[in-house]
């Protein structure tokens, strides 16, 4: 008779996945330096949006974590320390510089599908341009899309129509030629990989071991997930196939490195997934999370998997950017709102800069959240952290209700 899974209930199972990421202690520290490094490292990348309501994407995720965080942290950490590097997860992202060795097989991937895809998106003739742009980066340094192939013509399907110089830097770029060096008005800047990363590391003169790959980024998924099954491995770093993830969870599991456990979702049902064999016990040693509320990036890594928010959390959020303002259920770019391990609602706002204000439009309780007067001195006591990192000095609601909702 086989013996039934260990399962960790639906509070345990949140305060796992916040603890991994970083969201189950008190929000506090230092925020730059080796302790900026080692929070990233935690979360293994954060990503980066150029959609600045409020703050950008990987400024907010941190800001979240560290509210002494401030940008200009980050752009030293990157661009002058070197301690980062930039590539693709699921998105652009920042990435530690010590993980750049496991990224020959992404870049050997990239190359393959870009090539396929691209040429099927009227981009005919980037192939051309590859040593004329890697020339002129060779003679003139560091460059900028806007550098190159200033006398070709773009396509005409919409801002993702770059012109075949443009294209070329990208695909370089997402094979590892070129390495990003940071961005100037969110604008990348490449410069050639063998200037930027180490001799020993740089593509071709170093071996890429596809299963050790495979493994690094399976094992460093788990640890940043803390539970989850062999898709959900392969999506973390968008690297590994879901084939490669199912077999690596076999060959951990024969092994005996990992177990599968069910945890609870948050509607009570039971959800089969792999996670370390000590998971359960360690579980009980883990802080409850702070019951201060903070505002959420959209692109947290607590939310970038929204099928797995909504199973663990009950919390159901799309981003609607991309939706004609008549369709919208909420608002254009609307944060989620977190306190203790609940999303308790979402909020529309957006930083006026030069009014020197940040305004509230709307809020959202999430149902069977009760707006108390506690929590609206606590979201209040986030508004006025969040203005200090937008950069303005004064709050504005659209409404009363938003002053004190009840």
């Amino acid at each position: 008779m086989t013996a039934p899974l260990k399962r960790l209930d639906n509070q345990t199972a949140r305060a796992v996945f916040m603890d991994c990421h970083a969201l189950a202690e008190l929000p506090s520290g230092e925020a730059k330096g080796g302790a900026l490094l080692n929070l990233i490292q935690r979360l293994g990348f954060v990503q980066l949006d150029s959609i600045n309501t409020v703050a950008r994407a990987h400024d907010l995720i941190l800001f979240s974590r560290r509210p002494s965080y401030r940008g200009a942290h980050l752009k030293r950490l990157y661009e002058r320390e070197k301690e980062l590097f930039e590539h693709w997860t699921h998105d652009a992202a920042v990435i530690p510089m010590e993980f750049y060795p496991h990224w020959h097989l992404r870049f050997q991937r990239d190359a393959d599908l870009l090539k396929a895809r691209w040429k099927n998106w009227r981009r005919d003739g980037f192939e051309q341009q590859f040593e004329t742009v890697l020339k002129h980066i060779r003679d003139h340094g560091p460059v900028s899309s806007s550098d190159v192939g200033k006398d070709e013509k773009k396509g005409s399907g919409g801002w993702w129509d770059w012109h075949p110089s443009k294209t070329a830097l990208e695909f370089l770029w997402r094979s590892g030629a070129l390495t990003v060096v940071g961005r100037e008005g969110f604008q990348k800047r490449y410069d050639l990989t063998e200037r930027v990363i180490e001799t020993q590391l740089c593509p071709g003169n170093m071996h890429c071991d596809a299963e050790a790959t495979v493994d690094w980024l399976c094992n460093a998924a788990l640890d940043r997930l803390g539970f989850a099954t062999s898709g959900e491995l392969a999506a973390f770093w968008d690297t590994v196939s879901a084939a490669e993830a199912k077999s690596w969870c076999a060959r951990a599991l024969a092994k005996g490195d990992i177990e599968e456990i069910e945890i609870t979702c948050a509607d009570g049902r039971h959800r089969k997934v792999f996670a370390r064999s000590n998971l359960a016990d360690q579980s009980l040693d883990l802080p409850q999370p702070p019951g201060r509320i903070r505002v959420l990036s959209p692109f947290d890594p607590m939310l970038r998997d929204r099928n797995r928010a909504e199973r663990l959390f009950g919390f159901h959020y799309r981003i609607e950017v991309f939706v004609p303002e008549p369709k919208r259920n909420y608002g254009y770019y609307v944060f989620p709102l977190l306190e203790g391990n609940r999303l308790v609602g979402r909020i529309d706002m957006k930083a006026h800069r030069d009014r020197d204000m940040l305004r509230v439009k709307a809020l959202w309780p999430e149902r069977g959240v009760r707006w108390s007067d506690a929590r609206t001195r606590r979201l209040n006591a986030e508004l006025d952290r969040v203005r200090r990192l937008a950069g303005v000095t004064q709050i504005e609601f659209a409404n009363d209700w938003l002053k004190d909702p009840k």
